[in-house]
């Protein structure tokens, strides 16, 4: 298998990371920081934890499901084709698909698109034994990514876009459709997006799920501020904020905060700005919305696409939907 990777430079990123971190912080109301900031190296390994965790069932039905109709979905798509994925992870639940790509087509090219790039070098790694694939890893934000692969590839490929997990969940509702959106412009007629959504589920299960009893979320929560420490000299004390989740009954989703436990402030040496906190006071740092089967065909069709069949886990209520571009 041979492998090749397209990389952002590093100053470029620590720019727009102060920038972002700056922007949130700083705004007037809720500060905010945004959820694509967790994957660093020692967030990349507490998320994968989290994945094996018996409260946090969402990988494993994920997995269930690709492992029992790869196949089938390989058998429904336009070949020949390359295949994307947005935010691969380490991608060992892409292997199933590419496996069954493999005995289609000569070679299967395969394109993780990661900001992370210790999660691109785990992904390449998991998918190195694959026979007929060709990994090119992308270091970009993801449609920067998905375009750099729309553009480069041959005129009679079709293209095949994995957004597993239940990333459009973070997602404001109407953001995750303008976002399908922006993916479905980068398409041509014919090609494909296999789209994970998590499904409504008990609010009980849901806050065990993103509030483990090992702590093991919460070290993930608070891994984004001892991250702002690493990169942009900050000074944030990690035992003086705590990680809450919350369950939005009205928004059907999950909130994760970091909560100041005490009056403080906090500078940033690398943005150049501090911050203060009361007691008290939230710093949100994720969604993640739940939805119905009916609402994700909703979706696809306000998108532009068409829904060619849903998956779904019973286990840990959780869809797989293959979609096409119209």
């Amino acid at each position: 298998m041979a492998t090749q990777a397209v990389s952002a430079p590093a100053s470029t990123f620590i720019e727009e990371f102060a920038e972002k971190i700056r922007l949130g912080l700083l705004k007037g109301g809720q500060k905010e920081l945004d959820c694509k900031y967790f994957y660093d190296e020692v967030g990349s390994a507490l998320f994968d934890v989290i994945s094996r965790l018996h409260e946090y069932g969402l990988t494993r039905a994920e997995e269930r499901l690709l492992r029992r109709h790869s196949e089938e979905i390989a058998g429904r798509l336009n070949l020949p084709l390359i295949v994307a994925e947005l935010g691969s992870g380490d991608g060992r639940k892409t292997r199933w698909l590419l496996e069954a790509l493999a005995k289609l087509q000569p070679t299967t090219t395969y394109c993780p698109i990661e900001i992370s790039p210790t999660a691109l070098d785990r992904c390449k790694r998991e998918l190195a034994h694959l026979k007929n694939v060709r990994v090119i890893g992308f270091e970009k934000d993801y449609l920067d990514g998905l375009q750099l692969v729309s553009a480069g590839r041959d005129p009679e490929q079709r293209l095949m876009v994995l957004f597993f997990g239940s990333t459009l969940g973070n997602f404001k509702r109407e953001d995750g459709v303008r976002f399908l959106c922006e993916v479905r412009r980068l398409l041509s007629v014919g090609d494909a997006l296999l789209l994970g959504t998590d499904l409504e589920k008990s609010a009980i299960q849901l806050l065990m799920a993103y509030d483990d009893p090992l702590g093991v979320t919460a070290a993930f929560n608070l891994n984004l501020l001892a991250r702002i420490n690493r990169e942009l000299e900050g000074d944030f004390v990690l035992a003086q904020f705590k990680h809450e989740a919350r369950y939005n009954a009205a928004e059907r989703r999950i909130e994760m905060y970091l909560v100041s436990l005490v009056d403080q402030t906090v500078r940033i040496a690398r943005g150049g700005f501090e911050v203060s906190f009361k007691a008290g006071e939230t710093i949100w740092t994720e969604n993640s919305h739940k939805f119905t089967t009916e609402e994700v065909v909703f979706m696809a069709g306000q998108s532009g696409y068409s829904c060619e069949i849903q998956y779904v886990d019973e286990q840990w209520p959780f869809a797989q939907s293959l979609l096409f571009a119209v």
